[in-house]
């Protein structure tokens, strides 16, 4: 097989400045630990017959604990065999049962039985054949994958025989918790809970989940169950805290990785500067999707199975687009042998991409972090990021994709032409020498727990007792819910007392509002579907829209009924949402005093609408005009961190008062895109406003807040690290070579304002003003 470094070596951007970093890791041999006793001749073949016919120490480890009894979490890089800690105490639990069984308190049978829970439908399914292929004909372990995509005939078998359930966090939610007497059979014998890819679940995603596995507790319980946890992260700081919080329970963690890996090349790639100007006159790279592109048609056509990791769905489309067109001009029989995979695929589409990637139909692949998690595609050589995907867990995971067979490997992070990408391509050692972040989740957010306690108390009375399973905030969420109507204290408890199911009040992905379904008016068919939160911004009237390399045209789009109806066109342009933002505080729950300039963390009311979007030749970027749009305000209460200086210290800058707002507004676009650096976050989960003097202040102000309901905890960590922050914030700026500002440090791609007005050399005085102030001494006000 060609070598994928030395391809990457060999295209034109490794010798023409491109290529800023190349960093080689040597192989690094296996730690082996003997098979634990209790794991029978006949387990430990069916493992060698898949070519596990030894164990590494930390799969021993973490199995002997949670054999034991001992919640536990197994925090090692990709392809180290992670879920060896949950298949053999799990198989072996069910395998040794008797098929009396043990009776519960209301004489239901209770048979052990383990329930498996990935992020994604996708990795459920995986994991599933991984199981089936393990156990074989061994009809002891009777699995089902339960998801959305059953029959009805399906879910009754799984209901009524199944032992190893694998399913979501969402079919968890929805489905088994709130119809728990169905699922009463299975409960009653629930011994292991596996949490698959734990790090995945960050931010308000993560809290929901929080609460759901506390449901599910609160339910076993009742059942008589009091299962074990077994969780698997990819490498992760505070593992061990990270699941405590997620879980609710004390849990060890697993962290020395003693797997074999094979020799792995990391590279930094940064576009080259082209000679387009900006609307503003600032200098432009190419763009990071034009540079994947090449690069994964260069790879391809040496032969080398690719995976380019895309933020978005559109820029995943636009890869490969871009991608099969150049090989379609040198190898045409290679164009077709590249694809794309995204959220929002129907199911049978998303199986079939799968498929063929792992039986070597597919040389090429631009996906979305749909596929950034454990799937089991052997066999691929390379990755390429395109753009920092907000972590540097979310780094080592997508680039651990690459040779899980122990082979070479290599990961390239092509770099965006944003603050933070730059400032990591250019400071190696902040990305690849750093430890990764811990997760960042907040369980108290009282836009998550008030609807999981609704849940809770529909599917069986809430008590005093479980107030304190569900943590701080409960006891005001209950109060909240009496107060609305929605709960009713009578002497066993608190009960659900509307008609309609609670669960279905609470969606733990969205970012805010119902989706929205993207019809074709041509066809009638569904091409898939948008977040609330991002639909008006993404599907307004007129906006260009991408599928499967399919270029549409929004004809009219109804944010009150959820629906966008789009044409197939092939326009020569890009459209781009521009909106209007204005924050409010609300409550001020923290402050630190520097002086005469202060920090503050606390809760504020976020009003922002999408007026008009921009139309952009696309190629060139040339702006070929601005339309506007009529849509309704939408108003997001949640947490924010603020700066403030008062005006006589900013005059004492020598800043020109025309100059302030422009430096604010540019202090915080740098600030925002480097909060991810301290925080498992990327810019689109937070926002920001600035002004020279925000009336609830009476200062100049910047805020930074998170872009999703109540917050989901990275304002919180803006706050705790906030001098640090705010000085590698000007560390940034500073560091641009560009004369007057860039993306690569105060332009946003998100501007809402285009990006105006915008003062580089104004943003660093400001922050040197502020840190001077820290420098003075603080006192915490809080």
């Amino acid at each position: 097989m060609t070598d994928p470094v030395e391809t990457l070596l060999r295209t034109p951007g490794a010798s023409d400045g491109r290529l800023l970093h190349l960093q080689r890791e040597d192989a690094r041999q296996a730690t082996y630990a003997a098979w634990p006793a209790w794991v029978d001749d006949d387990l430990r073949r069916r493992f060698a017959g898949l070519g596990a016919d030894t164990l590494w120490a930390h799969q021993a480890e973490a199995a002997e604990r949670a054999r034991a009894g001992r919640h536990v979490v197994v925090a090692t890089g990709t392809a180290s065999g992670k879920s060896a800690a949950y298949l053999l105490p799990a198989v072996t639990a069910l395998r040794s049962a008797s098929d009396a069984g043990q009776r519960n308190a209301n004489g239901l049978r209770r048979l052990p039985s383990v329930l498996y829970l990935a992020p994604t439908k996708a990795l459920a399914r995986d994991q599933l054949a991984a199981l089936d292929a393990l156990v074989g004909d061994d009809r002891r372990i009777r699995s089902a994958a339960v998801d959305g995509d059953n029959s009805r005939e399906e879910r009754q078998w799984a209901r009524d025989h199944a032992n190893w359930i694998l399913t979501n966090p969402d079919l968890l939610h929805r489905t088994l918790l709130p119809s728990h007497a169905r699922w009463a059979r299975f409960l009653a014998g629930l011994q292991y809970v596996v949490v698959d890819e734990t790090h995945h679940y960050r931010g308000v995603f993560g809290s929901h989940v929080a609460h759901v596995l506390r449901r599910l507790r609160r339910l076993a319980a009742s059942y008589g169950a009091d299962p074990t946890f077994v969780l698997a992260s990819a490498t992760a700081a505070e593992p061990a805290r990270s699941a405590s919080l997620l879980t609710g329970l004390e849990v060890s963690e697993v962290v020395d990785d003693a797997a074999p890996r094979g020799e792995v090349a990391y590279a930094l790639w940064e576009p080259p500067l082209i000679d387009a100007r900006g609307a503003d006159g600032a200098p432009v790279r190419r763009s990071a999707t034009t540079e994947s592109a090449g690069l994964l048609a260069d790879l391809v056509s040496a032969g080398i199975r690719t995976l380019a990791f895309v933020r978005s769905r559109r820029g995943a489309e636009t890869v490969a687009l871009a991608a099969r067109a150049m090989l379609g001009e040198v190898h045409g029989d290679l164009a077709d042998r590249v694809g794309t995979y995204r959220g929002g695929y129907l199911p049978e589409e998303r199986r079939a991409i799968e498929t063929d990637l792992r039986e070597g139909r597919l040389l090429g692949l631009a996906t979305t972090n749909a596929l950034e998690l454990g799937i089991d595609i052997a066999g691929l050589d390379a990755v390429l990021t395109t753009g920092f995907p907000g972590t540097r867990a979310a780094l080592r995971q997508q680039f651990g994709r690459a040779g899980r067979r122990g082979g070479s490997a290599l990961g390239v992070l092509v770099a965006r032409d944003d603050p933070l990408d730059t400032y990591l391509v250019h400071h190696p050692e902040a990305l690849l020498g750093a430890p990764v972040e811990a997760t960042v989740l907040d369980p108290s957010n009282p836009h998550v727990i008030a609807g999981h306690l609704a849940a809770a108390a529909q599917e069986t009375a809430l008590t005093e007792g479980d107030l304190e399973l569900f943590g701080p905030g409960a006891r005001d969420g209950v109060e909240a819910l009496v107060a609305a109507g929605w709960l009713r204290r009578r002497a066993q408890g608190w009960f659900w007392v509307r008609r309609d199911r609670a669960a279905d009040l609470v969606d733990i992905r969205s970012v805010g509002g119902q989706a929205t379904q993207i019809v074709d008016t041509e066809t009638g068919r569904l091409l898939g579907t948008v977040d609330g939160g991002r639909a008006d911004g993404e599907v307004h009237d007129g906006a260009v829209y991408v599928h499967r390399g399919e270029s549409f045209v929004v004809e009219h789009y109804d944010p009150h009924d959820g629906v966008a109806l789009v044409r197939a066109d092939e326009p020569d342009h890009t459209t781009s949402a521009r909106t209007v933002t204005d924050i409010a505080i609300v409550a001020e729950h923290e402050q630190t005093v520097w002086d005469r300039a202060s920090a503050c963390f606390g809760e504020v009311d976020v009003s922002t609408q999408v007026v008009s979007y921009v139309r952009r030749r696309s190629g060139s970027g040339e702006v070929l005009g601005e339309v506007p749009l009529d849509l309704p305000v939408r108003t997001l209460r949640t947490s924010a961190v603020w700066w403030t200086l008062p005006g006589d210290v900013v005059a004492a800058t020598g800043l020109a008062p025309e100059l302030v707002p422009g430096a604010a507004h540019a202090a915080e676009h740098a600030a925002i895109g480097l909060l991810p650096l301290l925080a498992t976050c990327d810019r689109w989960d937070i926002g920001g406003v600035s002004t020279a003097m925000h009336p609830d202040t009476g200062m100049l102000t910047v805020f930074v807040h998170d872009a999703l309901p109540g917050g989901a905890g990275f304002a919180r960590r803006g706050y705790d690290v906030v001098h640090h922050w705010l000085q590698t914030t000007r560390q940034a700026i500073a560091s641009c070579t560009c004369p007057d500002g860039c993306p690569s440090c105060v332009q946003s791609p998100k501007c809402g304002n285009g990006n105006h007005p915008l003062s580089k050399t104004g943003a660093i005085v400001l922050l040197d003003a502020v840190l001077a102030q820290a420098s003075l001494g603080s006192v915490d006000a809080a």
